[in-house]
């Protein structure tokens, strides 16, 4: 006899791979426990249509992060555009019959909307958007927190393109008493079970009705890709990237702070105060996190460089800092005694990442590690050790560092 769990199990994992795959898996119900289908096996396993250097966190659900290295690009491709599911994507998709409801406690008039529909009666609008996992960098926590064990990989930078969401919002009209947004997906339960929300996250009504609040069909001039959205998400940048939802079905207007799945207890949330590692606190002392705490990412060279000391190095990298910008950032090669600014450039908009670039002299042959600092508008700098320790590990923004080693000729 086949224990429930492990049957709700593999139905999830079969669901996974459905929409790997990008087809159903006719004959699915057969497949042994365990074996992976042989379109995944054969180079290992991979996410179709992303760069195979992605780190797979884990496959039920699919999760997988970007080394720093490979994202060096300005506009990061899609390719190398973290993935974070919470549960299975939907499969066979029709575009053609997609659709977009708009209801809730404080919307005057609920309106449901075709994919063509949204394409043709608003605006069109493009934005380059910093989107990050609220927990990455959890792995660095201490105690360890429990959640998928992000490095440094799970944030992006690029190019989205749809509508606005208050265009959308304002369309069907908001009472006002409206105070939050909450989304819902097509995504569905790990369990299988369809009637089951996996995660249904929002944001209050002042950060949904920013112009670079949007919903979007496309990343870098092409459709979103499965694992991403597809056909239809949003995209809230400077936010942790569980309120983007994606695989768009509905958005609720709300009279209140919305209350969906992973909304309350310890989901996306921190301490309001300060607490000791380790600590034990009430679910009424946490508060949910808003705008991300500013950071920054050395892209190249990769750690673990080999480079002749009498050289100098070309360094380079991103800086983000939520809602905000970043005014500066500093490089390290002494383990912070000293700082060296980089050149730092504007964003290519309000809310998308910024990069930076300088040159370091070795003083002599050894083992070097090259440290990172971003400081935001506010005057907020990174910590060059880990934040303050919270139960999920999120938020870890410490200086990211990388290793060189220089050599004499």
């Amino acid at each position: 006899m086949v224990d429930k769990r492990s049957r709700r199990s593999f139905l999830a994992t079969l669901g996974s791979y459905s929409a790997l795959l990008g087809a159903d898996i006719v004959f699915g119900k057969f497949l042994p426990t365990g074996l992976v289908p042989v379109a995944l096996a054969d180079e290992g396993f991979s996410i179709p249509d992303k760069d195979p250097g992605l780190l797979i966190l884990n496959d039920r659900p699919v999760n997988a992060e970007c080394p720093p290295h490979l994202l060096d690009d300005t506009v990061t491709p899609a390719s190398r555009l973290f993935v974070r599911n919470n549960g299975i994507p939907p499969s066979n998709v029709d575009p053609e019959n997609w659709q977009l409801e708009i209801d809730g406690e404080a919307v005057a008039t609920a309106r449901v909307f075709t994919l063509q529909q949204l394409k043709t009666q608003f605006e069109t609008v493009s934005y380059q958007l910093t989107i990050e996992c609220g927990g990455n960098g959890r792995a660095e926590f201490d105690p360890p927190a429990r959640g998928n064990q992000w490095t440094t990989g799970a944030v992006g930078c690029p190019r989205w393109t749809g509508i606005r969401l208050a265009d959308v919002l304002n369309a069907c009209g908001v009472k006002d008493n409206a105070q939050y947004i909450g989304y819902y997906g097509a995504d569905t339960h790990l369990s299988g079970n369809p009637d089951k929300v996996v995660i249904s996250r929002g944001v209050p009504m002042s950060k949904a009705m920013e112009a670079e609040s949007m919903i979007a069909w496309a990343l870098n001039d092409e459709d979103l890709p499965v694992m991403n959205g597809y056909p239809l998400r949003m995209v809230m940048g400077g936010w942790p990237a569980s309120v983007s939802g994606k695989w768009l079905r509905r958005i609720s207007i709300r009279d209140r702070i919305h209350d969906g799945p992973k909304m309350g207890g310890y989901s996306y949330r921190v301490p309001c105060e300060s607490v000791a590692p380790g600590a034990d606190v009430p679910e009424q002392d946490m508060c949910i996190i808003e705008s991300m705490p500013v950071k920054s990412l050395v892209t190249f060279p990769k750690s673990g460089l080999v480079h002749r000391a009498d050289k100098s190095l070309a360094l380079r990298g991103h800086a983000w800092a939520g809602d905000f910008s970043v005014k500066a950032v500093d490089v390290s090669i002494d383990f912070g005694q000293t700082w060296q600014t980089a050149n730092l450039s504007k964003p290519a908009n309000r809310l998308a990442w910024q990069h930076w670039k300088t040159q370091i002299e070795f003083p002599r042959s050894g083992y070097y590690e090259v440290w990172a600092r971003a400081t935001d508008s506010e005057g907020r700098a990174q910590p060059m050790v880990l934040p303050g320790w919270n139960p999920r590990g999120y938020l870890n923004n410490a200086c990211h560092r990388i290793a060189v080693k220089a050599i004499s000729t």
